[in-house]
């Protein structure tokens, strides 16, 4: 074994927003990624292992992927990582190696961020990313030469199509620091380089304070920090223009270009851009009902066989009862949703890969600038049709405090995915699978109609809360607008599999401990009530007054209801009857304070637990043929189960969110406003819809 198989290198990957840095971080790294967040902040961070095979032995390669940034002067909570990681690193996570990702079509822009790098004396190795963007328009970059001008590394690569991979892995073994004579500010003012650090960090860090960094006592003869921002872009600019002349052509407008100011004058018109995006919503919806139903049906039934075959298998006892009528019809009421939630995933991750969100965030800037938001808003809400908990965190990238406030109380409103085994089990009491108007299914109109309804109602919550949260900053909407792109389809595959992953893993954990706690408070009542109701059922079956089958059914009804859930649920039952719910109700709504998914779950155990059939049945048909004790009529009918998917609409019963909301506002009191105000909105919600309905 050579000594060189277990050296590591940290390589931590710098570039602007757009210019193929993650897509390069997916190819090199594959399915070798992590995802944890940076020390002491929300913002994600992702790294993945590398195994690198040479002439010199064998080498690990750790990258770690960070936040877009266009300078080291940050204007975001994103970039103010990116700029902690490469200016103040801690002693452990300090890279060995920068990469600097540019685009090749925006190269002048991306060589900013590059100088400011190599001027910190790391080695550095500069990846020109989607070179074939020149190539097809006959342009060529002179990499050497390049390279000679930087005084560091050049490679050529386009990520897409995983090319110039190798070159660039190996290169990254062999870098080195920059020459100081490579330096682009050859001297310091006296008053900066009597500091006890690196000249450009310590002018860096004089540049940022006050914004970022903690503001310090001017030294004598120090200009201000807006002037020597100024300062170093000039120079840097300056410095650019000369590198570039003779390395690459004067790039003239390409095909892609022109082909996407054609969609542009389409897609960001403000009537068509808006229609073609409610088109595209009602597509992606129609496609999570239609194209999931089939495997929907299959695991569900997998599930509902399963747990009915280790019924009859499992030795008679609480721990096989626990399995059986507990854990797996729990998980079951989760697992059966991976169909549709991969879908949503998927849709969203080919229209971020192709350029269309940062249209979307166009077209809804002129509506969201009336709410008290911005057009960078829609970001972390179309987002938060996935998950809040990342939605809330890239509030980060919105500079005005006001306007990423109330982005923060809003997101949650945002029907996220762990609604969607909610919504799509209700809707199928409140709609028949067979209705429709024309072409279009009325249950995938139905959901698109539960994602507007967030959305409307955030605004109009917003439009409220900007009342009484004052701003004396005015914002201005800037974005780039990537060109439209074929998506890439591992990186959509992949991003599926992760967000997939991550959620079923979040929802397992907590289905799991949720369904061993009701499975006791099911199994289990006070005193001898369940003793009682074995010996009056058994009465009535040896005077024929009742069938085995009819006894054992009833008795496990009994039984539900008179066990320590059932005083539970009833102990909350006034306060949601007028909503059209009951005990058992009551019961999931305690349980999906912790998340909105447990839903499904809870009612999975709990009807699974009153299963006395030969024959598996799907939670659908069990919950179809209940009926409510208070009024005598089916427990889901078209009423309730409209009130309970407006409840759930609205409310926050998302524990992770409202730790994050605490975190990114520094302070629990708009968490709990935010838990409250939701509360009010879901249950006067459900009570209009229900007493409208009966």
């Amino acid at each position: 074994m050579k000594e060189t198989e277990h050296k590591t290198i940290h390589v931590a990957i710098a570039g602007n927003p757009n210019s193929g840095k993650s897509t390069l971080f997916n190819a090199l790294t594959g399915l070798s990624q992590k995802t944890g967040n940076f020390p002491g902040v929300t913002v994600e961070k992702k790294s993945g292992f590398v195994r690198v095979h040479n002439s010199k032995g064998t080498r690990n390669i750790l990258f770690t992927d960070l936040p877009g940034s266009y300078s080291l002067f940050p204007e975001s909570r994103d970039e103010l990582e990116t700029y902690k990681a490469l200016c103040t690193p801690n002693e452990h996570d300090k890279p060995d190696v920068i990469l600097v990702v540019a685009d090749a079509g925006n190269l002048s822009r991306s060589l900013l961020l590059c100088l400011q790098v190599i001027e910190l004396g790391y080695p550095v190795v500069l990846a020109v990313n989607m070179i074939d963007q020149l190539e097809k328009n006959g342009l060529s970059l002179n990499a050497t030469l390049l390279s000679e001008r930087l005084g560091i590394p050049v490679v050529t690569t386009n990520a897409r199509e995983r090319k110039g991979l190798s070159t660039l892995k190996n290169t990254l073994l062999s870098a080195t620091a920059p020459s100081p004579q490579r330096a682009f500010r050859q001297h310091f003012p006296t008053w900066l380089i009597t500091r006890q650090e690196a000249p450009y960090s310590a002018w860096l860090k004089v540049a940022n304070a006050g914004k970022f960094e903690q503001k310090t006592s001017p030294t004598e003869g120090q200009p201000a920090p807006e002037e020597i921002r100024a300062t170093d872009l000039l120079e840097k600019h300056a410095h650019i223009a000369t590198i570039l002349e003779g390395c690459l052509p004067p790039v003239k407008t390409s095909k892609a270009a022109t082909f996407t100011h054609q969609l542009d004058n389409f897609f960001t018109h403000p009537v068509a851009g808006f229609l073609s995006f409610l088109a595209i919503l009602y597509l992606i919806f129609e496609a999570v009902f239609s194209w999931s139903a089939a495997p929907m049906n299959l695991i569900d039934q997998l599930f509902a066989d399963g747990a009915n075959w280790l019924g009859k298998v499992l030795p008679e006892g609480v721990f096989s009862d626990l399995i059986a009528k507990g854990i797996l019809p729990g998980l079951g009421g989760i697992f059966m949703f991976i169909p549709q939630i991969a879908i949503l995933f998927g849709f969203i991750a080919i229209l971020e890969d192709t350029g269309y969100m940062a249209r979307v965030s166009f077209i809804m800037d002129r509506i969201l600038r009336k709410f008290g938001l911005s057009g960078k808003s829609i970001i972390p809400m179309i987002s938060g049709v996935a998950c809040a908990v990342p939605s809330v965190m890239a509030t980060r990238t919105i500079r005005n405090p006001r306007e990423r406030l109330l982005t923060i109380l809003v997101t949650p409103l945002m029907s996220c995915s762990a609604r969607i085994p909610v919504y799509t089990l209700l809707v199928a009491f409140a709609i028949p699978e067979d209705h429709a108007i024309g072409f279009l299914s009325l249950r995938a109109l139905c959901l698109m109609g539960l994602y507007l309804l967030g959305f409307v109602a955030a605004l109009v919550t917003a439009l409220v809360l900007k009342w009484f949260i004052s701003s004396k900053e005015r914002s201005l909407f800037i974005m780039e607008m990537p060109i439209y792109r074929i998506p890439d389809w591992k990186v959509v595959g992949r991003t599926m599999f992760d967000k997939v992953k991550i959620f079923m893993l979040d929802a397992g954990k907590i289905i799991v401990a949720v369904s061993v706690i009701l499975f006791v408070l099911a199994s289990f009542g006070p005193g001898d009530k369940f003793e009682q109701i074995e010996n009056h059922y058994a009465t009535m079956t040896s005077q024929g007054q009742l069938s085995q089958e009819e006894a054992d059914a009833k008795m496990e009804a009994d039984k539900l209801r008179n066990s320590y859930a059932g005083y539970l649920g009833k102990a909350i039952e006034p306060v949601i009857a007028p909503l059209g719910f009951d005990w058992k109700i009551g019961i999931a709504l305690l349980t999906s304070l912790a998340a909105r998914e447990v839903f499904v779950g809870t009612m999975a155990t709990i009807y699974g637990a009153g299963d006395a059939d030969e024959h598996s049945q799907s939670l659908y048909d069990k919950m179809k043929a209940d009926i409510n004790h208070l009024t005598g009529k089916p427990m889901f009918d078209i009423p309730t189960s409209m009130a309970l998917i407006i409840f759930y609409a609205f409310a926050m019963q998302c524990m992770s969110t409202l730790v994050v909301v605490a975190r990114e506002t520094g302070s629990w009191k708009w968490a709990l406003f935010q838990f409250l105000f939701m509360g009010v909105l879901a249950w006067g919600g459900a009570f209009v819809t229900y007493q409208l309905l009966s």
